[in-house]
């Protein structure tokens, strides 16, 4: 039903970095932003040194990251002494081992694949300190008019996708859920770009594409083509609403040398959902001005989607964006375990702390609860 929408490896390329500056403030702004940055728990002084923070993101900056882009505008960062690169990542999972391997303070990745990293190889794994998805969005996109209407119709399938993707990653524990013989899938690892392939299931060269939904989409309607009308989807979801998504998360190191600047990070980011959340369109200006190959047609609609799907669950609207539920997080490792043969369990306090969430009445709500709309 269409209700919306390998192991880790070297990864090529190099990173492009984004750098935070801070804008000029009238007296009353600055005092106002210096009081609010205390309150996070770090001061803004005048003419003080920041602290640089280096964050992988899953991709370059888009519309999903216009929360990030809103709080860079705004001064947030700034305001609580901190210089934020951003580094453009390729993909959620990619992201989660090339922070300690590659030296970044943290990133903005997938929290399957940092269950998976912790049961792999736990030092030096960061931890996940803001959920921002309190739903996956993972998927598999196949052709409206194809023969795939159900998981087990995947068997004897050949499905694409990029090497290091998260959807990949954690297919073994969706399809042990869907009762798949995960053996019988092929898995066609490629470089190429999103919309090609997407396009390679359109033309029937392939059976399916793992991805994000909305990521797929909006690869696809770069080029014009409605991805919603020639695709479904199968999203991991619909069988394990236990997974979280993309969490914020940094390395034990910066956490115990800079627990204070860590807090104040996590603030700026949920005062920049917050603000994003109340007025979409502001939060799409500050990412145009900070994304190159920034597209109205593409980025709004994922904003949207981020905000009315992946960053929707009901149980935000009890305990606020960013926190996360303890039972579906232990259920969830348990099935990560399980399902890819990890040679340890990770424990949930090497997964995700609350420690440096802002207080509750504080954390963003939900835009619309999803399922609320149709």
């Amino acid at each position: 039903m269409d209700k919306s929408r390998r192991d880790f490896c070297t990864v090529l390329g190099t990173a492009a970095i984004l750098s935070s500056a801070a804008g000029v403030l009238a007296p009353a702004q600055a005092a106002a932003r210096a009081a609010d940055a205390a309150k996070a728990g770090t001061a803004a002084t005048a003419g003080g040194q920041r602290l640089k923070v280096r964050l992988l993101l899953n991709s370059a900056l888009s519309g999903p990251h216009a929360f990030f882009c809103l709080a860079h505008e705004r001064g947030y960062f700034a305001d609580a002494g901190l210089d934020i690169e951003f580094a453009a990542g390729d993909g959620a999972a990619s992201v989660v081992p090339r922070i300690p391997q590659e030296g970044f303070d943290g990133g903005y990745g997938d929290l399957c694949a940092l269950i998976k990293l912790a049961g792999l190889r736990p030092d030096n794994c960061p931890v996940a300190v803001h959920v921002a998805f309190n739903q996956t969005p993972l998927t598999i996109g196949v052709r409206r008019d194809g023969p795939i209407h159900s998981p087990k119709d995947l068997e004897g399938k050949v499905i694409g996708g990029h090497p290091i993707d998260a959807a990949i990653e954690v297919f073994p524990a969706y399809a042990s859920v869907a009762g798949v013989d995960e053996s019988r899938v092929s898995i066609l690892r490629s470089t190429t770009s999103m919309t090609t392939l997407g396009e390679d299931v359109l033309n029937g060269h392939t059976d399916g594409v793992f991805g994000f939904v909305h990521t797929i989409i909006a690869a696809l309607a770069a080029k014009n083509i409605d991805g919603r009308a020639g695709l479904r989807f199968l999203e991991y979801r619909d069988l394990v609403p236990d997974m979280y998504g993309n969490a914020l998360m940094l390395t034990p190191r910066f956490l115990k040398e800079h627990p204070d600047a860590a807090r104040a990070l996590v603030a700026a980011v949920n005062r920049g959902i917050v603000e994003t959340l109340a007025d979409p369109k502001a939060a799409l200006e500050a990412t145009r001005k900070m994304a190159p190959k920034f597209a109205d047609h593409v980025d709004g609609p994922r904003l949207m989607g981020t905000l009315e799907v992946e960053m929707a669950h009901p149980e935000a609207l009890k305990i606020g964006i960013g926190d996360i539920d303890d039972g579906r997080l232990q259920r969830s490792i348990q099935l990560m375990a399980t399902s890819c043969r990890l040679p340890r369990t990770p424990k949930p306090e090497e997964i995700f702390t609350r420690a440096y969430l802002p207080p509750l009445a504080e954390r963003a709500r939900p835009r619309i609860a999803a399922g609320d709309h149709a």
